[in-house]
């Protein structure tokens, strides 16, 4: 099993050109704003304040890497579609996205958070299209699944992932998550395991 031993901040940048001196492969984070994105990079790491959290949507506002294990970067991108920006705010949020997602060389995988107790968000969608559009490999993590039954789960991933096939022929690797009970905490970590032995 994968195992972070060490993790820590490196730096926050607007731009590709701040990011940290030192190249390491980048796994990513990003999604709607207050879809749990912290908080999943906290129970990622087992470390309660490496990520900011905070119940007011829209707080991460820069691109924040984490050195883990002096080996490979974990990248929490700010949330898009965070309504209460004005619309020069949210614009400029989107190109500082935008310029890194197309632009990082050393990007090898984004992860795109996805609230596993709501119906796919047009935004969603949209994001995940311009993805696929430029070749950006993702994967799709559903998050906060500790909030619904089993059975009202099942039946909104199912549906989201109809959705999702109705525009890709196959399914990227999904996984489901909760921070607060550690659910799938070791099939992420084991996923960037195997992705870097690759490397």
């Amino acid at each position: 099993m994968m195992e972070i031993r060490s993790a820590v901040f490196a730096g926050s940048s607007q731009e590709l050109t701040g990011r940290p001196v030192a190249r390491h492969p980048e796994f990513a984070f990003i999604g709607r704003s207050n879809v749990g994105k912290s908080s999943l990079i906290n129970c990622l790491c087992a470390h309660g304040k490496l990520a900011h959290t905070s119940s007011q949507p829209g707080k991460t506002r820069l691109v924040n890497h984490f050195l883990i294990n002096d080996a490979w970067y974990l990248v929490d991108l700010p949330g898009y579609g965070y309504a209460k920006m004005g619309r020069e705010g949210r614009e400029k949020l989107s190109e500082m996205i935008r310029g890194y997602v197309l632009g990082s060389q050393e990007l090898v995988l984004l992860f795109v958070l996805l609230d596993s107790r709501l119906p796919l968000q047009k935004i969603d969608l949209e994001f995940m299209r311009m993805l696929g559009e430029n070749g950006i490999p993702f994967a799709i993590i559903y998050t906060k699944c500790d909030k619904s039954g089993t059975n009202a789960l099942e039946k909104q991933i199912s549906e989201n992932n109809a959705a999702l096939l109705e525009e890709w022929e196959e399914l990227p690797p999904v996984f489901r998550s909760s921070s607060k009970e550690k659910t799938g905490r070791e099939e992420i970590l084991n996923y960037i395991g195997t992705i870097l032995k690759t490397l």
